[in-house]
């Protein structure tokens, strides 16, 4: 079984690649928050630093890419390529509303003639692999029968299947029957990402679909940065990794962040995910929210690893209890 890291913007940057790949086994493939496509294809400062090869040593990274415009893309992929990639994902899948209203991520899924003549000239022109990130449809399960007939006109490096559409958001649950509809009838590999929280979850999906040999993590990432080695092992994060990971990500933070405002920022954005793997946690949860400087918020988390343990078998969304 091979395991991705979803690209999940703010959150599965270098640094928090970095971290998870020194305290857990590495990953097949990390692939990078969207790089917004622009006709000049410069690179924020954001997207330069995260796929700068120095800052991603000994890490399969794969660039992903947002837009509608097939010569923005390309002009992306030769900037990236002159640092090295090979291989970049086009996002297809992200459902902001900001995002779908112009169009792209998720919302080109609503304009298939559109996206047919984006592939046709992006695959014709491009000397990258490119792979696609991709939902199900834009209002209905039933737009993806369309979809996956253009998609298997290109061979692509695979396609990664979030079975929700975009109006779903992370609401209700992912649409096997169409995923399996997509298994049976596609001409390229095909990954699946969508709610795999736990080894519980792991097993009910792959007893439901042995053939899948490929997964892409994302939010269970981010709650147990340790799943992909449950999921192999058996054997469940413990505690004093789980603090090892988080002090290593909060150290890095400081460095290239300027003011404990930056900093808190992006790591109460990791506790929204991650409190979910300890037993009785919303007092110091609160705690954590609330704190405005990083003594205070140092305080809270090394208070919370001494009073709390890791619920096993938990995960995004648990209910479990020790």
């Amino acid at each position: 079984m091979k395991f991705y890291l979803a690209p999940l913007e703010g959150l599965t940057g270098y640094i928090f690649r970095n971290a998870q790949a020194s305290h857990f086994n590495p990953l097949d493939k990390y692939f990078t928050p969207f790089i917004a496509a622009n006709q000049n294809g410069k690179l924020s400062s954001r997207e330069l630093n995260d796929i700068l090869p120095e800052h991603n040593k000994g890490l399969n990274v794969v660039p992903q890419i947002l837009t509608n415009k097939a010569a923005d893309f390309l002009l992306t992929i030769e900037k990236l390529q002159n640092f090295g990639y090979n291989e970049v994902n086009l996002n297809l899948g992200c459902p902001s509303g900001t995002v779908v209203s112009k169009n792209k991520g998720s919302g080109f899924l609503a304009t298939p003639d559109a996206l047919n003549a984006f592939l046709e000239e992006v695959f014709s022109k491009s000397t990258a692999k490119i792979s696609i990130k991709t939902r199900i449809g834009k209002e209905s399960p039933e737009e993806f029968g369309h979809l996956m007939d253009i998609f298997n006109q290109y061979p692509m490096e695979e396609l990664i299947i979030h079975p929700r559409v975009q109006k779903d958001y992370y609401r209700n649950k992912p649409n096997m029957e169409v995923f399996k509809e997509a298994l049976n009838n596609s001409k390229n590999p095909i990954c699946y990402n969508g709610d795999l929280f736990t080894l519980e979850d792991y097993q009910n999906f792959i007893q439901e679909c042995p053939e899948v040999k490929t997964l892409m993590l994302g939010r269970g990432m981010i709650a147990n940065p340790g799943l992909a080695c449950e999921i192999l092992t058996s054997k469940g994060l413990q505690k004093d990794e789980f603090k090892a990971f988080h002090d290593h990500v909060f150290e890095d933070y400081q460095e290239v962040l300027h003011g404990d405002k930056n900093v808190l920022f992006k790591m109460k954005e990791m506790w929204f995910y991650m409190s979910y793997m300890f037993e009785d946690v919303e007092k110091h949860a609160k705690r954590i929210r609330k704190s405005q400087r990083l003594q205070d918020y140092e305080e809270a988390v090394n208070l919370l690893f001494e009073e709390r343990e890791i619920i096993p078998g938990a995960g995004l969304f648990s209910t479990k209890k020790a």
